[in-house]
């Protein structure tokens, strides 16, 4: 089988990943669709959560490319992907985690910073690069990598949000990861999945409008 491509094909579409943080989800079936419903199917659970694995399952259905993330190694990894995970996020370059992934067909975002770190993270097999924390470079850190590096896929994470996402992917990002600004952990804990829709309908209006 070939590695799965719909969670990057998505991406190029929808120009996020929603990622999703607390000490509970109160309703994840819910708050997947809740995000397709507004556009964004890439959904992230991070292992931070206690209970990712349970929130992983409840999320496979309705339309949404549920992924893990935060995953420090390859046992992680499996028992996402074991629980319907369809993509693998890492904080860090990890390739025993890329090999694993790869061996069960499913795409890994490697997290990475510097220079050095992008290039190893594309080198040992990543399908995307988690560019972390983004609020240190900023839209022309984006600008910089791609000049020498024009074909990377690259995702900012931290710090990025309505205000300034467009400015980011006209800058040349494959797509944005938006956390708290969309998801804050006490909605997603309380599953105030009315909340959540707002700002996910925020976050649609900002990726039409020109930066």
């Amino acid at each position: 089988m070939a590695v799965d491509s719909a969670p990057l094909e998505s991406l190029r579409e929808d120009r996020v990943i929603a990622v999703v943080r607390g000490s509970r989800v109160a309703d994840p079936a819910g708050l997947a669709r809740t995000f397709v419903a507004n556009g964004i199917r890439c959904v992230e659970y991070t292992f931070t959560i206690p209970d990712i694995l349970s929130a992983i399952r409840a999320s496979t259905d309705g339309g949404a490319l549920v992924g893990a993330g935060t995953v420090l190694v390859p046992e992680q990894a499996r028992q996402a992907i074991d629980a319907g995970a369809r993509f693998v996020v890492t904080p860090t370059v990890r390739a025993d985690v890329v090999d694993t992934c790869l061996d069960l067909d499913v795409p890994v975002i490697l997290g990475a910073f510097s220079p050095t770190e992008v290039r190893t993270a594309v080198e040992v097999g990543a399908a995307a690069v988690k560019l972390f924390p983004a609020r240190v470079g900023g839209p022309e850190y984006i600008r910089d990598l791609l000049a020498p590096f024009p074909d990377l896929s690259l995702i900012p994470s931290g710090g990025v949000g309505p205000e300034n996402l467009r400015s980011y992917l006209d800058a040349g990002a494959l797509a944005v990861y938006i956390g708290t600004s969309l998801a804050p952990p006490d909605a997603v804990e309380s599953g105030n999945l009315r909340e959540i829709a707002r700002r996910a309908a925020l976050i649609r209006t900002a990726l039409q409008t020109p930066a």
